[in-house]
């Protein structure tokens, strides 16, 4: 009998094939003993010391299936080459799409004004009333231009909300041409189309290649109206670089989902500026149709077949 380990934050049922079992497991807790057999172990929530443990411990364990968007975790707990890594790209797109919105409409319409207002019970007139319809601040989407690093199935769901709202938008990948209508460029040509923008996205997955990406270089390059909404992975982002450009006034704000380190320490500065909206990486956090997912994953698996969104692993890559 085969084993597949299920964590208990998943929450949709997993019909397996003929031959396997499914044990649960807490992924706040040591693996179970009688379960250290498992061909298949399924990561939901699951913190980097108990991954490290399970990659210490899982002798038979051939197949990582992560459902984070991001592998970046399981990479980093050692697991043996050949067992193949696979991620949960695709589960995330509609609600990190829901709140990338939300953050990107967030900084347009002022909101963290607004609530400090309210705190204070002070009508906060600038903020209403009768507004230029020409502004040179960003304060609607109407007219605006998105850029949005990292143009995947996230960018690709958010782009056309954006563009309904009145917004273009320009992708950034490491190809350019065209991806799901939408032109799109490489990071070498960024001095072509941040002087421009009013928002720049970041969906960047947590890479060597894309620390701090988002950096002193990148952001000054950006006009003194804009925002930086980062909705990726918190390494992608230079958040001392952002917050001095924020402080000196070269940049309007920023809306961040992620960070270097998280939880984020009470003692970042990055809390008690108020032109930077703190979210606590609440973008994703719901994998939709999960359960559907991994039974066709392990569906192929079991026939011998690859299952989808391998991960290409650095230390077996060719």
């Amino acid at each position: 009998m085969r084993t597949i380990l299920v964590p208990t934050t998943l929450e949709e049922r997993v019909d397996l094939p003929a031959g396997w079992r499914a044990r649960t497991y807490d992924p706040a807790l040591p693996l179970p003993v009688d379960a250290r057999d498992a061909e298949v172990l399924v990561v939901w929530g699951n913190r980097r010391a108990a991954l490290a443990e399970a990659a210490r411990t899982l002798g038979d364990l051939r197949w990582v299936a992560c459902l984070a968007a991001g592998t970046d975790a399981v990479d980093d707990a050692g697991f043996d080459a050949s067992v193949l890594v696979t991620s949960g790209r695709g589960l995330h797109d509609g609600p990190v799409t829901e709140h990338a919105l939300a953050l990107v409409l967030a900084c347009a319409r002022r909101v963290p004004d607004l609530v400090r207002a309210q705190d204070e019970r002070r009508w906060a007139a600038e903020l209403g009333g009768v507004q230029p319809v020409h502004d040179t601040r960003f304060r609607t989407l109407t007219g605006a231009h998105v850029v949005v690093w990292g143009f995947g199935s996230i960018a690709a769901r958010l782009s056309p909300l954006l563009v309904a709202l009145g917004a273009s938008v320009t992708g950034v990948a490491t190809t350019a041409g065209e991806r799901h209508g939408f032109p799109v460029v490489t990071p070498d040509e960024l001095d072509g189309v941040l002087p421009s923008a009013d928002v720049l996205v970041g969906i960047l997955p947590a890479t060597p290649q894309t620390r701090h990406a988002i950096g002193a270089d990148v952001l000054a390059l950006l006009p003194e109206r804009a925002f930086v909404v980062n909705v990726g992975r918190g390494s992608t982002l230079d958040e001392r670089a952002l917050l001095d450009a924020v402080r000196t006034g070269r940049l309007a704000g920023a809306a961040l989902d992620v960070f270097d380190r998280e939880p984020l320490p009470p003692s970042s500065p990055l809390w008690s500026e108020p032109r930077i909206l703190v979210s606590p990486h609440a973008a994703g956090g719901r994998p939709q149709h999960a359960g559907a997912f991994l039974t066709e994953a392990l569906r192929a698996y079991d026939a011998g077949e690859q299952p989808p969104n391998v991960v290409t692993r650095a230390s077996t890559a060719r």
